[in-house]
């Protein structure tokens, strides 16, 4: 079917269109960090610095855990290939194509960067959300931080 807009009109409209990034998911992920008692993170905070060859950067991670130098990003299946369940459109196919390689590209720029800059970074993807792989996916957090779970208060005695 024929867009009913000329390419400068349907251009004109999506860059009226606001992302809300990865929501359902960082949501997700932020409840599972509450029960667990893992805390000192941010959302969404910049972190900025300056490459080996004195050009600053911003990134912008799903969490920020800034006394550990800790980012993590959740990527969605869709926009970031998952190799398990990522999908390709069949129609406009070059479009998508060039998308994927930019986030791909993106993705390990931001990465390299803030690994130069002495953070640690962690990928998760967005089916590691999902009750099936909630215990992989607590396994794999608890490395991070050492523990499983908040501890609880002790008492004199």
């Amino acid at each position: 079917m024929a867009d009913v807009y000329t390419r400068a009109e349907r251009s004109a409209l999506m860059a009226k269109v606001r992302g809300r990034g990865n929501l359902t998911t960082e949501q997700a992920l932020a409840k599972l960090l509450r029960r667990q008692g893992w805390s000192g993170w941010r959302r969404q905070q910049a972190v900025r610095g300056r490459t080996a060859a004195g050009e600053r950067f911003q990134v912008r991670p799903d969490f920020v855990f800034p006394v550990r130098r800790l980012a993590v990003f959740v990527d969605g299946c869709f926009w970031h290939g998952c190799p398990r369940h990522g999908t390709r459109p069949q129609g406009n196919a070059a479009f998508w194509q060039a998308k994927f390689r930019r986030n791909h590209a993106r993705d390990r720029r931001d990465m390299r960067r803030l690994r130069r800059a002495g953070w640690q970074v962690v990928r998760l993807w967005e089916h590691e959300l999902r009750p099936k792989a909630r215990g992989r996916l607590l396994a794999k957090l608890s490395r991070l931080f050492g523990r499983t779970r908040k501890s609880p208060a002790r008492r004199p005695g």
